[in-house]
C-alpha cells in the first residue's frame, strides 16, 4: 500500500488532522486515472476533504473507500448519476438514517448490480467460447 503523500493539517482545508494522499497516490491505489479522480471530483460524485493551499486535491482514506465503491461500478455500466446515488445511500445508511424506502432502493441496486454481473459473465463465457474456437484452428 502506498504511503500518505502528505499528512497534517492544510491549510484551507477541511481534512483536519487526518493523514491524508494527494491525488497521484490515490490513482495509484486505486487503479484510477487522474482524469477520472478530477472529473468525479468537478461533477460532485467524489470530492477530496480538503486541499492544500496550492490548491491540490488532498484525499482522506475514507475518501478512497468511496472511490473504490465507485470503482466496483463502472465495470457494471451504472451512469454517474447512479453511482451518486449509491453514495448518498450509503451515507444515510451510515448515519443510522436507513429508513424501508432507503432499504427498498438498495435492494433494487444490489438486484441491478446482480443482472449487469450476470451479463457480464455471459459475455465472458461467449469470449472463452471464441477463444476455444480460435485456438481449434
Amino acid at each position: 500500500m502506498s504511503t500518505p503523500a502528505a499528512s497534517g493539517s492544510a491549510a484551507g482545508s477541511s481534512a483536519g488532522s487526518a493523514a491524508t494522499m494527494h491525488i497521484g497516490a490515490v490513482a495509484e491505489r486505486t487503479g484510477l486515472s487522474l482524469r477520472s479522480l478530477r472529473h468525479w471530483d468537478e461533477v460532485g460524485l467524489v470530492r477530496p476533504s480538503g486541499r492544500t493551499e496550492g490548491g491540490f486535491r488532498l484525499y482522506t482514506e475514507p475518501d478512497v473507500e468511496r472511490i473504490l465503491l465507485v470503482r466496483r461500478m463502472k465495470p457494471l455500466g451504472f451512469s454517474l448519476e447512479e453511482m451518486g446515488r449509491l453514495l448518498e445511500l450509503a451515507d444515510r445508511v451510515a448515519a443510522g438514517d436507513a429508513d424501508d424506502a432507503v432499504r427498498a432502493e438498495l435492494a433494487g441496486l444490489v438486484a441491478a448490480a446482480q443482472e449487469r454481473r450476470a451479463e457480464l459473465a455471459r459475455k465472458l463465457d461467449m469470449a472463452d467460447e471464441l477463444i476455444a474456437l480460435l485456438r481449434a484452428l
